[in-house]
């Protein structure tokens, strides 16, 4: 994207340009892309911020004033550019404190790889695989259950793709809990016995009263028992571009796209196997009627947040999780812009805490 940003520059081109989404931070946006492009560049963190600088910039009162904020000169830092809000440290009283610390059930890193996906495939997303990825509309498992003629021939067209993936496709995983203590935005995380942190990550605060952020979701040491969080990857991605690419030659272009989809559908299937896994052998399983639609919305304790999304939008904590639980062994790497390779993994934060739910925090830099 930066390279983009400089051929956009190169060739004249000078409109506002807006980036993000998940795929970015505003750190990032603002202290390389748009130094890179030279002219008004703005971060949209999802299609609603989007919608809401185009009404700005389609506005001829607002424009002006609008565009000459979001230039950002060369060699300046995107947290110099704009002066930080308050700082907003208090913890919400919307989470509770008084609950019994969770035991973990290993302070080990555990690496594991499943070759047989019959089982990590039972959690996939029927709506985001055919939905998002194939744009299939309707409710795709009702319509198949209903035999709808366009329904079935897609089915029978993926199941015959996934048939294609099992024969190459991996799962690897590595996961491990750690010792954590709260420090108003900020977690510590700690190996066994240590005094001093291994790593900490710092989050935004919602800039509101009684504002969420992840810090809060940590428990108070007691006496010598400290709360936990689990960090974990999941990847399904290892050797998905190259098969894809192979059959874009062989002309079957259905299945180069498939085999994407299912690679970035299974890990995510992956990843919400794994943390059901992981709320087992903390102590809390889910209950048996728990169907998969109600785990698709997350509809138990504890939540995982990932890196460039809402409650934690800074891109930069994947170093962190990086250098704790080194996933180059499943064979993850970090590009440039602090995103996996390959594309098909995920990575998460894990809290237990029951008052879990999922928030954005608009405008990140207040709770720095």
């Amino acid at each position: 994207m930066v390279a983009t940003a400089q051929d956009f520059r190169d060739k004249g081109v000078s409109v506002p340009l807006l980036v993000g989404g998940a795929a970015l931070s505003e750190k990032f946006a603002e202290s390389r892309i748009g130094p890179a492009y030279g002219g008004p560049t703005f971060y949209a963190k999802d299609a609603m911020s989007g919608l809401r600088i185009m009404n700005e910039l389609a506005s001829p009162s607002k424009r002006p004033g609008a565009a000459a904020s979001h230039v950002f000169p060369a060699g300046v830092d995107a947290e110099e550019a704009v002066s930080p809000g308050p700082s907003l440290i208090a913890r919400s009283s919307r989470v509770r404190t008084g609950l019994e610390i969770p035991r973990a059930p290993s302070l080990d890193r555990r690496v594991r790889e499943v070759s047989d996906l019959r089982e990590i495939w039972t959690y996939l997303n029927p709506y985001m695989l055919y939905g998002k990825h194939l744009g299939f509309k309707g409710n795709f498992p009702e319509l198949l259950r209903e035999h709808d003629p366009k329904a079935v021939e897609l089915h029978a067209l993926m199941e015959s793709a996934k048939d294609r993936a099992g024969e190459f496709m991996k799962v690897r995983t590595v996961w491990r809990f750690f010792g954590v203590e709260p420090d108003g935005n900020t977690i510590h995380l700690f190996a066994p016995g240590a005094e001093t942190p291994l790593h900490s990550f710092t989050f935004p605060r919602q800039p509101r009263p009684d504002g969420l952020c992840l810090s809060d979701y940590v428990l108070e040491p007691r006496g010598n028992e400290r709360d936990h969080v689990a960090l974990f990857v999941v990847t399904a991605g290892e050797g998905v571009r190259e098969r894809a690419e192979d059959a874009k030659r062989r002309g079957e272009y259905f299945l180069a796209h498939a085999l994407q989809a299912i690679a970035v559908e299974t890990a995510e299937a992956a990843a919400e196997w794994l943390h059901r896994n992981l709320r087992e052998d903390w102590g809390f399983a889910d209950s048996a009627e728990l169907t998969m639609q109600q785990r698709f919305t997350a509809n138990y304790r504890g939540k995982r947040f990932s890196p460039g999304y809402a409650a934690c939008p800074n891109l930069d904590d994947q170093q962190g999780i990086w250098k704790l639980l080194r996933p180059e062994e499943i064979g993850v790497s970090l590009t440039e812009n602090m995103m996996m390779d390959p594309e098909a993994s995920v990575s998460a934060l894990v809290f237990h805490h029951p008052d879990c739910i999922f928030f954005s925090a608009a405008d990140a830099r207040a709770g720095y």
